[in-house]
């Protein structure tokens, strides 16, 4: 078929006669299904013929070309290759072509049966969710699309969701990639058999449409390609062309979706070599293609590639052809100088010749692959396609296309081979691009899709020499950006390396290559071709030299350095990501013993490399100072390689070490970084900036010590054990600087360190050799054991969350190599040696996260602090280790002094480096532990217990590592005699350890002590006080008295270095080598030095025992423990011993010396005999004993100051606990507030900024810190127990209309539409949405004082958090957030003990008081006339109350600006805050108490404002509710006259609380005990009144009539005014009057319930309708008049809450069963009153029934407001929100979120949402929560608080299984709801506490 599509495509044929004229319209579908007929006869060439002349003018190229040729402007008026009517006519043709005249969509579908869908395939862009399964995958970039993960079973593995980086593609169904079981159902099954066969009629027609249509795409393509001019980045006109082909791109992409049938005739088409020639070669008559033939060329030779034709050879032959002449002969001679092309110098026309710094370095073109660099040769439709995506910076659309198709085999095939061939051109454009990130992304994009196929990967390495190109491309890359090496010889240095401020470096643009390389060396099969061919080998090792030494450092000695690089950064990521990451690959393979020939060759090149790197640098043996690299890569891969073959492969060492003068280069480097650690430590290099810090501390991270430190640690290690002890030793203290330093002599001069740089770098050489002897990681440990201990160290320094363990343990660094952190090993070493610290909780507190800590025995037997030193960033760490493990001795009794670092055993050594442990047997090493023990018993300066410990730690070391026997008389040392011969006989420490040495020569100033004596005296330790003396340097001498000879360190590693230089060079006949020793200052330099010879008479082992003397502080204090007890030398393991101090330590070392010989256990014992002299003490001098007194005055100076500070931070707690608990209202220690102490005359209140008590007065009034804040947490109650849950799917919804805000909202404006607007005002309260909540900290301050505090906070720049201008602060003494002052009236409480002594008026007397008392116009107390500051206070705060609330929460009346508006609003704060009160108490007051809620309230302050404003407005008294509740209305018909006014609100339709917040509210403060009583007990009956109608309304017919005819029964008894019977039947019978029973249809008796009403039913339902009202009467009453509330059980709260009201008559008995009606008190006669009332129902029920009815029944059980339920699980959420689309704008928000108040899914910062300048998020926290938003971001898991105008982060609740927070979702790990962070975010919403309990609030400028 393809050949008859060719054939048809062919030249271009003359139009057909028979096609209808251009100018007609069409009929598209007939033409299709006439051309599709005739292609299917069997001759069918007429068909092709005509088809191809319709796709030729319908796809013509003219149109766009000749607009292109117009220059833009034809473009720009429309002309141009716009998305015109002419393309999109194109795509229709085509559409209907491919269809042959049917419909496209079932076109579609039919195609699409024929999918066999064994691949998922689907490729996804940045951004996308996806899964990876390391339990399933074989590839570790193998990735799962959602759907798939979540059809697979993937329970119990390890997987992670994460967010696709640079885009990706689905794995599932790729059994190369990953294991069959993860398949998902859809493909598992192996389904290519039961597809049916494609018919061969169906996708003819693309076969003859598509290669036309490419070749138009194509030829779009060249023609909107123009090279860039030099300076002008031309990424617009790029994306302009790229815009115009959306349509055509997106139609092929489309097509890959319709299955395999059509990928695979899309396979044809792209690869069809032979429709390509036809249709591209620009021959033949056609103008247009010959044009853009040309055009194409030209773009070929812009990109610096030739087209092949015009040169007689070129590299690559047909890809057929399987094999490629490029063979390896080019390589194996080069020697890492490849050249640079002149086609790459259009890089340096921006002009910045290597950041103008240093000039950049060209290399010789000499021997470059030109074949693979520079030829490209295109041969079908998808190489072409393949070099225009590069040319466009690979659109996305492109590469999702290209991927898209890649589940046909054959098309991947192809399409990798295409993608080899132009690597060298990605590499060039990448380069080039100014959007390297993006391309980056999309080049890997395609590249791990190719190359994590292992199969693929071989197969390509085999037929295109993929890894030749692969490294052919990354050396030339590198070469652009060298410059000359400064390292060693500046002048001379031939090395050259990469230039770390390149942009190449530091934007990381190399990183697609290098990922694609780490990625191919992942397969075995390519490695193995790598370790194999040398010629790769060689060039490898060159590009890895490019990278050895980089990034120099200097060590500034007189500036501070002026601007301090941040390249640091760059070489560091290239080192780990170009060199180690490939080394990491490269060992994966390298494990077994068959692999040693690879190990060989690396390290034969490596060796190469390395020895022509020491002679490009000119290094002979003694480093520059004052420099270091830390990027030796070349060192490290040796060492790697080393440490595998003896691991892994049983290699014998020696034959892969060079000779000893080549180690002892080797050694030099990496010793040089060890010492520069320590100088930088020793703040020795400040003048280098932080930077150089952060070199020290990058080069020790988990991230990078794994390829860094350890393998330099590892190299000095086996350098050690070949190298002669002594000339490592003594070079070691040379490269620290410490030479000088190790003198017996109480003074020295060191001529190279600054006196306190000293001590630090003593330690710092101690630690290095200690680690050097101690760490095992790389010689005969074990994986696991490694592990182990890795995770010891880090969970020492701290306790740990889990991933952070697993970023801090160093895993092997190559991500690909197939050891996995979180592997099962990691969780079983985890649980061995942590336990797991779960969450906790303070309320207020930081949220915890789940913590694993060190189990006991860890701490006993496993802490290391030689592996905590060297795996600590930062030094404080290893405090903390310390600090921990001495909290643990104490706690378990086992040491309670200051412990020293335990010392702890080894794991045995690998034989080959035994040679290692020759240096704690060396002579020169036992005379440094001497001379330092010596010096630290005698106190010369600059030593520290560190020092010693490490000395000790040396000395056992040594002990238990020494040679198995000891022969008393050592061989004497071949050659001549060494000048310190004369200090040990031998080199063995046990034997040496006895030896006493005598005198000892010293060379010291002149001005030493020592000097002065002219013989020796008999002891030493009088005259070596330490004096300062100035001490400038030169190399330190010492000798003993035995041999005239001075011993000088450097002289010994000199004469060592020569004599092994000579060795191997007189072997080879050369010339000895110069020293290059003229870098040092020449000895005459240094001040005057002379010879002092000094009595010693001691051993290491008489020094070890006055040092127990001097740490104990006690004469004699050692005892050999074996004169006691035998046992300990036949059982030496005491566990005593295994922790301790310095004491302990000299204890454990003498066991351990006399355990190993005979003889020092009798010298031990002949030490301890002789009786120690005491030391006499100092002769103290005049200037000495000043110093101390001052010492000792200083000493007691301090202890009074601590002891200050100890009594003064006590004191701070104890305040703390009394004043400010904020972060808990729950369990506080009150303040007290005025109205608590009865017996004081008059309130006194503490300012607590003049810090003055007294009174509030008129003039001079104090407030309490309050904080108002506007509150929906009401209006969120609902009426069912069971709390909604967050919808999760599309069928599940929250209705708002079941909360209690809804229902109030119905009620009003039900109540307005009927009634009189003023009077329905009175009717209800407001505030259940957006009330005004009132809070304070319970401190007070006078006003005046508060606004000069305001004004400060206003001049204070550095205010973070709180906006000054909106009245906001924090209280000036617990900190808490405020925002208002609310006065305090000023009154005694005596007046208020008057007002509540009981009175015996009858209630009638007390009603008429109470109506007088209301009916007196208000005031202020004070005549008007006069305003106070008082009343302006009052006045103010009332406007800040006001203006908490949002307008449309405050104005509910008709007309606006009513002042029925304030009146209602002022009473319903009221309301609000006892309602909030009540609901903090837990919606009952069963508890009882004055809670702390209640002590810390400020209602009573409230109430006096409220009460003062509310006395203004006067309520007409014929309209006053008072007297219809106490008075009978005469005449009953007068109402029913003025039908046209709205009548007023009938009382039963009011709402009883408000009634008496009115009441209250209105009368003049403060109120007697009496008036409130006798309010209380009348409004308690149309309360009752209101119950019964309820209840009347409720039951059915004959219930009704039952009830009614026996309450007539007993309707005469005495107290039948106390008999709900008696009442209810009354009520009926007066509502049976009216219609309010008639309406009731049969449906309406569904709503009633069917329960049977008992008379305790009927009891309990009564009672349940008034408790609501009791509860809050019993709140106001405690605040009012400051009365406990009595507690008690749930089902007696009626009764006792009545008491305490006084509505129980006191005689009251409890015996018989209580009854609610008994509580009432009928100021009229209750039958005439009842009926009165319902004369009012019966009116209004006349004309609407319905809602007369609606109005009876009130729902007065409210649950306590709840968050939203959440699910278990976080992903279901994520699953269902992350993808869900805004209701506003219909789009997938970036940053979706939902309200956990209601459940609404909003875009946070989503600007299409935005309304007027607000964001969605903030404008829903207005409307939902007045302010107050509670979001879950649905990406993040994290939390949200909008408050106001500043929101915080509140944190996550939820966690993973390790009890952590993943914030972002960025390890992707399942999480799990946490219940008690969930309840504890709940109680901050329903306390308000947010503001108090949150620190972190930042302003969010309506941005959310």
């Amino acid at each position: 078929m393809a050949a008859a599509a060719a054939a048809a495509v062919g030249g271009p044929q003359p139009p057909q006669p028979e096609l209808p004229a251009p100018g007609l319209a069409l009929d598209k579908a007939a033409t299709a299904a006439h051309l599709k007929a005739a292609l299917s006869r069997p001759d069918n060439r007429a068909g092709a013929e005509e088809l191809q002349a319709l796709l030729e003018r319908v796809l013509s190229a003219e149109r766009p070309l000749a607009a292109a040729a117009d220059g833009e402007e034809a473009a720009a008026a429309g002309g141009g290759g716009g998305p015109g009517a002419a393309e999109e006519e194109a795509l229709e043709w085509c559409k209907c072509l491919l269809a042959g005249g049917g419909g496209y969509d079932e076109f579609c579908a039919a195609v699409r049966a024929y999918d066999p869908a064994a691949l998922c395939g689907l490729v996804w862009t940045a951004n996308f969710v996806a899964y990876r399964c390391r339990t399933c995958g074989i590839s570790p970039c193998m990735s799962l699309c959602a759907e798939c993960f979540h059809q697979g079973d993937h329970t119990g593995h390890d997987f992670n969701m994460f967010r696709s980086q640079a885009g990706g593609a689905c794995d599932c169904g790729d059994s190369n990639v990953m294991r069959e079981s993860g398949f998902c159902k859809r493909h598992q099954i192996k389904s290519s058999s039961n597809i049916p066969c494609v018919p061969k009629d169906l996708l003819m027609m693309s076969e003859f449409v598509l290669p036309r249509f490419i070749f138009c795409l194509i030829q779009y393509l060249r023609e909107g390609y123009n090279e860039p001019a030099a300076d002008v980045p031309s990424e617009k006109d790029l994306n302009k062309v790229l815009q115009l082909l959306e349509p055509q791109i997106s139609f092929l992409e489309d097509l890959t979706k319709m299955g395999g049938a059509m990928r695979s005739v899309l396979t044809q088409v792209l690869t069809n070599q032979q429709n390509y020639k036809d249709l591209t070669s620009g021959l033949g008559e056609n103008a247009c293609a010959k044009k853009s033939h040309e055009k194409y060329l030209i773009a070929l030779k812009s990109s610096g590639l030739t087209y092949p034709e015009d040169k007689l050879v070129y590299g690559l032959q047909e890809p057929s052809a399987g094999t490629s002449t490029l063979a390896v002969q080019g390589f194996a001679g080069a020697t890492g100088t490849l050249g640079q092309l002149d086609s790459s110098d259009e890089e340096d026309q921006d002009g910045s010749q290597g950041l103008g710094k240093r000039k950049r370095v060209k290399l010789s073109s000499s021997t470059k692959d030109q074949s693979i660099m520079d030829v490209l040769k295109h041969k079908s439709f998808l190489e072409e396609l393949l070099f225009w995506t590069i040319k466009y910076e690979f659109p996305q659309k492109m590469v999702t296309f290209l991927l898209n198709m890649l589940p046909d085999q054959e098309y991947k095939v192809a399409f990798t081979k295409t993608f080899v061939q132009h690597y060298a051109f990605i590499m060039k454009t990448l380069k080039k691009s100014h959007e390297s990130d993006t391309m980056s992304n999309r080049i890997v994009h395609i590249s791990v899709q190719l190359f994590s196929n292992e199969e693929l990967a071989r197969q390509v390495t085999e037929e295109c020499q993929l890894l030749d190109i692969m490294v052919t491309v990354l050396l030339y890359m590198m070469e652009s950006c060298l410059i000359k090496s400064e390292l060693q010889d500046e002048e001379n240095s031939l090395h050259v390396v990469v230039n770390c401020g390149e942009a190449l470096l530091k934007n990381n643009t190399y990183w697609p290559l290098v990922s694609d390389f780490i990625n191919i060396l992942s397969h075995q099969s390519v490695a193995k071709r790598f370790l194999e061919d040398h010629g790769l080998l060689v060039t490898w090792m060159n590009f890895v030299s490019f990278f050895q030494g980089m990034n120099l450092n200097k060590r500034e000695l007189n500036e501070h350095v002026e601007f301090e690089s941040q390249t640091y950064y760059a070489a560091f990521a290239a080192e780990l990501e170009a060199c180690a990451q490939p080394m990491w690959g490269l060992l994966s393979h390298c494990k077994v013993r068959e692999t040693q020939e690879y190990t060989r060759n690396v390290v034969r090149y490596c060796l190469e490399a390395l020895q022509d790197w020491f002679d490009a640098i000119n290094f002979v043996d003694e480093p520059a100072p004052n420099q270091v690299t830390f990027h030796l890569p070349l060192h490290r891969y040796y060492a790697m390689f080393l440490s595998k073959a003896v691991k892994c492969q049983e290699l014998d060492l020696d034959s892969v070490l060079p000779d000893q003068e080549m180690l002892m280069k080797l050694m030099i480097h990496p010793l040089q970084i060890q010492a520069s650690l320590a100088e930088i430590h020793s703040n020795m290099w400040v003048r280098n900036g932080l930077q150089i810090k952060g070199q020290a501390m990058t080069y020790v991270q988990s991230h990078f010590c794994n390829s860094m430190i350890d393998p330099d640690i590892y190299l000095l290690q086996v350098c050690a054990s070949r190298l002669d002890p002594d000339y490592f030793i003594s070079s070691v203290f040379e490269r620290f600087k410490v030479v000088d330093l190790l003198t017996m002599a109480s003074q020295h001069q060191n001529t190279v360190l600054d006196a306190e740089h000293e001590r630090s770098m003593l330690e710092g050489a101690l630690t290095f050799l200690v680690i050097l002897l101690s760490l095992r990681l790389h010689l005969g440990m074990s994986d696991d054991e490694i592990l182990r201990a890795e995770m010891v160290a880090q969970l020492c320094m701290n306790d740990r969350t889990h991933s952070s363990l697993l970023d801090l343990i160093p895993e092997n660094p190559n991500p690909k190599s197939g050891i996995i952190p979180g592997s099962y090993s990691f969780e079983s070493v985890l649980s061995a040696v942590a336990d797991f610290k779960a969450p906790v909780f303070e309320p207020g507190g930081s949220m915890q996260q789940g913590m694993y800590t060190p189990k006991a025995e860890v701490w006993d037997q496993e802490f290391d602090p030689v592996m905590v030193i060297l795996r600590t960033v930062y030094r404080r760490d290893v405090q903390s280790a310390m600090d921990r493990y001495t909290a643990f001795l104490k706690q378990s009794g086992k040491f309670p002094g200051n412990p020293w670092p335990p010392y702890k055993k080894r794991t045995p050594l690998h034989p080959s480096y035994k040679g290692l442990m020759r240096l704690l047997h060396c002579k020169t090493l036992h005379i440094v532990l001497f001379t330092l023990l010596y010096k630290i018993l005698m106190d010369h300066q600059n030593l520290s217990e560190h020092v010693l410990c490490m000395v000790l730690y040396l000395i056992e070391l040594g002990l238990e590592n020494s040679a198995e026997e000891e022969s008393d008389e050592e061989a004497s040392v071949c050659g001549p005699e060494r000048c310190h011969d004369s200090w040990f006989p031998g080199s063995n420490l046990v034997s040496n350890m006895r030896h006493f040495i005598n005198y000892v020569r010293v060379r010291v100033p002149e001005t030493a002590p020592e000097v002065k004596r002219d013989s020796p005296a008999s002891t030493s330790s009088d005259s070596l006080s330490s004096l300062h003396s100035s001490r400038r340097p030169k190399v330190l001498q010492r000798e003993n008295s035995g041999t005239a000879q001075v011993f000088s360190l450097v002289a010994e590693r000199r004469k060592k270095f020569q004599e092994i230089i000579n060795r191997s060079s007189s072997e080879a006949n050369q010339v000895v080598r110069p020293k290059t020793s003229n870098k040092w200052s020449a000895p005459g330099s240094a001040p005057q030095l002379t010879t002092a010879i000094l009595e010693i008479k001691e051993s290491i082992l008489s020094l070890l025992i006055k040092l127990h003397h001097k740490l104990s502080g006690k004469q004699n204090s050692y005892y050999p423990p074996w004169l006691d007890d035998i046992e300990i030398l036949i059982q030496p393991e005491i566990p005593k011993y295994n922790h301790g101090d310095g004491i302990t330590a000299v204890e454990r070392i003498l066991l351990k010396a006399a355990l190993q010989s005979r003889m020092n256990k009798r010298i031990i014992e002949e030490i301890c005999r002789k009786v120690t002299p005491p030391v006499p003490p100092k002769k103290i001098t005049a200037a000495e004993k000043k110093t101390l007194d001052k010492e000792e005055r200083r000493q007691k100076a301090r202890e009074r100051q601590q002891k200050l500070l100890a009594e003064f931070a006590s004191r701070q707690k104890s305040f703390m606990e009394t004043a400010m608990d904020v972060d808990s209202p729950e369990n506080d220690i009150p303040m007290e507030i005025a109205t608590a102490e009865p017996q004081v005359s008059e309130a006194v209140y503490d300012c607590v900024i003049c810090g003055q008590s007294g009174p509030s007065s008129e003039d001079r009034p104090t407030g309490l810190v309050v904080l108002l804040q506007a509150s929906s947490v009401l209006g969120q109650c609902r009426d069912n127990i069971e709390p909604k849950k967050l919808p999760i799917t599309e069928e599940e919804q929250i209705y708002p209309w079941d909360t209690c805000a809804a229902v109030h909202d119905v009620r009003l404006s039900l109540l307005q539409r009927y009634f009189k607007d003023s009077s329905c005002l009175l009717a209800v309260s407001i505030g259940w949405e957006g009330g005004v909540y009132v809070q304070t900290c319970g401190h007070t301050l006078h006003i005046d004082c508060h606004k000069s505090y305001m004004e400060s906070l206003r001049n204070d720049q550095v205010l973070q958090g709180f906006s000054v201008d909106k009245g906001e602060f924090t209280c000036p003494l617990c900190r808490q957030f405020a925002n208002s002052v609310l006065p305090c009236y000023p009154g005694s409480n005596v007046e208020s003990n008057l007002w509540q002594r009981p009175s015996n008026k009858s209630i009638q007397d007390l009603i008429k008081e109470v109506e007088e008392l209301q009916g007196r116009p208000g005031a202020f107390p004070v005549s008007i006339s006069s305003e106070t500051n008082l009343s302006k206070e009052m006045e103010s705060v009332m406007k800040d109350i006001k203006n908490t609330t949002q307008k449309k929460y405050r104005d509910y009346s008709k007309t606006p600006g009513s002042p029925d508006n304030d009146f209602l609003f002022m009473y319903s704060v009221a309301r609000t805050n006892l309602e909030l009160e009540l609901i903090h108490r837990g919606g009952n007051l069963c508890s009882g108490g004055a809670s702390t809620a209640g002590k810390r309230s400020c209602l009573n302050q409230l109430f006096h404002v409220l009460a003062l404003h509310m006395r203004l407005y006067s309520i007409d008294s014929e309209y006053n509710p008072w007297r219809k509740l106490t008075q009978l209305v005469e005449e009953m018909n007068s109402q029913q006259g003025n039908e046209e006014q709205q009548p007023e609100v009938p009382i039963l339709y009011h709402d009883v609380t408000s009634l008496l917040l009115i009441q209250i509210l209105m009368m003049p403060q403060p109120l007697r005990k009496d008036h409130f009583t006798c309010i209380v007990k009348v409004l308690f009956t149309l309360l009752y009144t209101q119950a019964l109608v309820a209840l009347s309304v409720k039951c059915n017919e004959e219930d009704r009539l039952a009830w009614k005819h026996t309450g007539a029964l007993k309707k005469n008894a005495c107290d039948a005014e106390k008999s709900y019977e008696v009442l209810l039947s009354l009520v009926i019978s007066e509502l049976s009057k009216g219609k309010l029973y008639h309406e009731e249809g049969t449906q309406e008796c569904a709503m009633v319930s069917p329960i049977a009403w008992s008379p305790e039913s009927m009891e309990k339902y009564l009672q349940d309708f008034c408790l609501p009202f009791l509860r809050i009467t019993s709140l106001l009453q405690h605040h009012l008049f400051g009365e406990d509330l009595p507690s008690c059980q749930e089902e007696e709260e009626f009764s006792v809450l009545s008491s305490c009201l006084g509505l129980l008559p006191t005689f009251y008995q409890t015996e018989h069963p209580f009854i609610s009606a008994s509580c009432l008190d009928w100021p009229v006669p209750a039958f005439d009153i009842i009926s009165q009332w319902c004369f009012e129902i019966n009116s209004f029920t006349e004309r609407h029934a319905e809602q007369g009815k609606a109005l009876l029944i009130q729902e007065s059980r409210w649950k306590l407001p709840h968050l939203l339920q959440l699910p278990e699980n976080y992903n279901t959420i994520f699953q269902y929100y992350h993808r869900k689309t805004c209701s506003v704008c219909t789009k997938v928000p970036k940053d979706p979120a939902v309200c956990l108040v209601c459940g609404t899914f909003v875009c946070l910062k989503g600007l299409c949402c935005k309304q007027q300048s607000y964001c969605e998020c903030v404008l829903h926290s207005q409307n939902c929560g007045a302010g107050t938003g509670i979001f879950l971001l649905i990406n993040a898991s994290v939390i949200i608080i909008i408050r106001g105008h500043r929101f915080c982060l509140w944190g996550s609740v939820y966690l993973d299984a390790h009890g952590e927070e993943d914030r972002d979702l960025r390890r992707g790990k399942p999480l799990y709801i946490c219940k008690e962070r969930y309840k504890v975010l709940e109680q901050q919403w329903i306390s308000h506490t947010f503001d108090h309990i949150n620190k972190r609030w930042g302003p969010h400028y309506n941005g959310l």
